[in-house]
This record gives C-alpha cells, sequence and structure tokens, in this order.
C-alpha cells in the first residue's frame, strides 16, 4: 500500500512541476521534491535531492534556451526591438500562439496524412 501511495504522490508532483507556466523551479525546488520522494520511496532522501537538483537544473536551461531561441525569431520579425530575452520570447508567445515550453503554436491543426495519388492513366 505505501508504495501505491508513493508512486501517486511522485506522479502529482510531476504533474504540477510540468504544468507550471512560469520558469522551472531550478535546483532548490526539484531538490527539496526529490529529496520527499527519496524519503518516502525508502529513506534515499540524499540521492534523491541530487537526481532532483541535476533535473531542475536541466529543466531550467532548457527553457532559457528555449526562450532565448524565441527572442532571436522575434527579432528577426521585429528589427530593432528592446528589451530583455525573456520580455522577447513573452512577446513571440502572444503573437505567434505558443506556450512556454512549445516552439509550435498551439492552435495548428492535426495533420493528416492523405492517400497517396496514383496515376489514374496507366
Amino acid at each position: 500500500m505505501r508504495k501505491i501511495v508513493t508512486a501517486a504522490a511522485i506522479a502529482a508532483i510531476t504533474c504540477v512541476t510540468a504544468t507550471a507556466q512560469a520558469e522551472p523551479g531550478g535546483c532548490l525546488k526539484y531538490g527539496a521534491v526529490g529529496a520527499v520522494g527519496g524519503h518516502v520511496a525508502g529513506g534515499h532522501s540524499v540521492l534523491g535531492a541530487a537526481a532532483g537538483c541535476v533535473t531542475g537544473m536541466y529543466k531550467r536551461h532548457e527553457y532559457r534556451k528555449e526562450a532565448k531561441a524565441k527572442a532571436k525569431l522575434y527579432d528577426q520579425e521585429h528589427p530593432g526591438s528592446k528589451g530583455t530575452y525573456m520580455e522577447k520570447a513573452t512577446a513571440y508567445d502572444v503573437e505567434h500562439s505558443t506556450t512556454p515550453g512549445k516552439m509550435t503554436p498551439d492552435n495548428t491543426p492535426a495533420t493528416t496524412t492523405a492517400a497517396p495519388q496514383g496515376n489514374a492513366s496507366m
């Protein structure tokens, strides 16, 4: 029973941290969650904290890398614009209907694969 509760708690924490719209938490927040998860999983608090810290640093790095890419695209569309890369990334998100964490627009229609058109005049 304890393992089921642990798995449910870890899944809930993962869902909460994955759906956040702000910048990811980084080493401290992910490390704290990892420490709690490691403790509940069987006394591996330090190992969980270390793994959470590494995960948090990676998530934040990826988020900032994507924000800089969006800012570069925004600069190409609006030469001479001023502001930080985070402000430009936010403006790019607003203009292109994207959300932080995704480079593609949210309202793109699902791509359908059409049947290949054969040569009917054989």
